[in-house]
């Protein structure tokens, strides 16, 4: 394992490359937050519920979103940050060219198959995608679309079962609490 030194440099590079391609962007969410919050709040919640302390997970979770989302590549990635972070973020980014259904079909359909990062990473990030729809959700979201995303994040995160106890946990709660809220409002 890199030493410690080494180890924040390369979080922070990780960072400072996913601030840079994300500066642009805002989430969905009613408060607009800016986009580089999420990946932050996933490498956080893989940390703090998951004890994950992996630097390839880490920094594969903070870059997660830049194939899918932005202009980088695979190729990019792994000038900067090796193969096995290139590999992770690829297991994860999913093909914009398909229509949205049908990647979500295949999302749910090849998580099982998914390298144990990834599928920690699909964890944390259907967490803190649940966490956001349970209280700030896109103001076009009604209760049907909100629930249906629960369900669909619930059927996602079915293929990771059995890789981290605390982190399952942590999502199982998130949808509860979610879940209960959404009923309050209706």
């Amino acid at each position: 394992m890199a030493g410690r030194h080494e180890y924040a440099l390369n979080l922070l590079k990780a960072l400072e490359f996913a601030a840079e391609k994300h500066r642009d962007q805002r989430r969905k969410g009613v408060e607009a937050s800016p986009y580089i919050n999420h990946p932050i709040q996933v490498a956080e919640v893989l940390a703090t519920y998951g004890q994950v302390d992996d630097l390839t997970t880490l920094m594969a979770a903070i870059l997660h979103d830049t194939i899918e989302d932005t202009d980088t590549t695979r190729a990019d990635l792994e000038a900067l940050f090796g193969d096995a972070v290139a590999e992770v973020v690829s297991e994860v980014t999913d093909d914009k060219s398909l229509p949205k259904r049908e990647r979500k079909r295949l999302q749910v359909e090849h998580t099982p198959q998914l390298s144990d990062s990834a599928k920690l990473i699909k964890i944390a990030d259907k967490t803190c995608n649940v966490r956001d729809v349970g209280s700030k959700p896109p103001a076009n979201w009604d209760e049907a679309r909100r629930k249906e995303y629960f369900e669909w994040a619930e059927a996602v995160v079915a293929g990771c079962r059995g890789i981290n106890a605390g982190l399952e946990q942590h999502f199982d709660e998130c949808v509860a609490a979610s879940k209960a809220r959404l009923k309050k409002e209706v």
